[in-house]
């Protein structure tokens, strides 16, 4: 009998609802309130037009950078560059949105978001194919990478593409490729709507298409993908350069939504948070988007905890931290599980055995 997995949907909200209780207990221990700090993280993160325009703005970049690193997770990669690609997505959207002629808002806006991908796809192909052909570690690349290409940005900033303010940024973009604010005076905006279109796209590209089936096959097994066919080394790097255009693409809406300029260090482990978000549901796209959203809460509802609670906002650290620990106990949840697949067991024992029961007696009687 094939053993029932756990409902992932289920284990994430009971170790959300965990997390939050120790985190409670760990303020009360502290000397803190911590139904006054939860109240005042929620307020922070979801009442009114400005905090909860802050947790969709601040959600965005760490949904499409936590997509992106699964997506890289499916071919069997860990693209712990995902950083890099956001800043040179992000140098490239504010480059083209100044310097290129002005043309039609749409389609300008198209022209940043695809020179963007590209540039993050290219870097995205360089930890993958110097795995596939020489089998250099992927992970120590990346995290180099990143380096380079934050040094290298903030070159750019400083010095070719300085806008000469006394600031560390480019020159703004043109005024009509701004996204639109949807929840003023907040900074949320229409890349919101652009994040859940490339999600959607991602999601059905690799549960209900060809290219899909080649991901997950090679991620699963690469030698078994090469005995059917599948070109696994290709694979590999489409599937990375797939995750950093999502890098690239997340870069763009900063620059275009939130900035209107590429400014040095912008990012505050933006896709740090995204891989996070990723990791801790097991890299399931699916999932992606609910952690992002409850990482991204946090993070907005931190300041007004520490402002009216007197929490410091490392508590949130701290309960993201738990969080992630009790998200890595995969049995943690286990006996729930365990409990019903027992009792399904014994129907199942119960209905095979009834027909040989049902034998004996058919022979006693005659």
């Amino acid at each position: 009998m094939a053993e029932k997995k756990n409902n992932p949907y289920i284990t994430l909200l009971l170790t959300l609802l965990l997390s939050m209780v120790v985190g409670a207990i760990f303020m009360l221990v502290l000397g803190f309130k911590p139904f006054d700090a939860y109240v005042q993280l929620f307020k922070g993160a979801f009442v009114g037009k400005v905090n909860l325009g802050t947790t969709l703005q601040k959600f965005v970049p760490i949904l499409l950078t936590g997509v992106g690193f699964a997506v890289a997770s499916k071919v069997g990669c860990f693209n712990a560059g995902i950083e890099g690609e956001l800043y040179l997505g992000a140098i490239t959207a504010a480059w083209a949105g100044h310097y290129l002629p002005k043309m039609p808002a749409f389609l300008h806006i198209l022209v940043c978001l695809v020179l963007a991908m590209i540039v993050g796809a290219l870097w995205a192909a360089i930890p993958a194919i110097l795995k596939v052909k020489w089998d250099v570690n992927e992970i120590c690349v990346c995290i180099l990478s990143t380096y380079v290409a934050k040094f290298f940005t903030s070159w750019l900033c400083n010095g070719p593409l300085s806008a000469k303010t006394g600031m560390p940024q480019t020159p703004a973009v043109h005024e009509n490729i701004m996204l639109t604010q949807i929840m003023k005076p907040s900074q949320a905006n229409t890349g919101l709507f652009i994040a859940f279109i490339v999600v959607a796209a991602v999601i059905w590209l690799l549960y209900r298409s060809t290219v899909g089936y080649k991901f997950l096959t090679v991620g699963l097994n690469s030698a078994h993908a090469d005995y059917m066919g599948i070109n696994s080394k290709k694979v590999v790097i489409q599937g990375m350069m797939l995750s950093g255009a999502l890098g690239g693409i997340a870069g763009t809406i900063e620059v275009l939504g939130v900035y209107g300029y590429f400014l040095d260090n912008f990012s505050l482990n933006i896709a740090n948070d995204g891989m996070l978000s990723s990791m801790i549901v097991w890299n399931d796209i699916r999932l992606v988007p609910l952690m992002a959203f409850f990482v991204a809460s946090l993070k907005a509802g931190a300041l007004s905890m520490e402002r009216f609670a007197g929490v410091p906002r490392s508590i949130v650290d701290t309960i993201t931290a738990i969080f992630i620990i009790f998200a890595t106990m995969e049995t943690l949840f286990h006996f729930l599980y365990k409990k019903k697949k027992t009792k399904e067991e014994k129907a199942a024992m119960t209905i095979n055995a009834a027909p040989a029961g049902s034998e004996k007696g058919g022979k006693k009687d005659e």
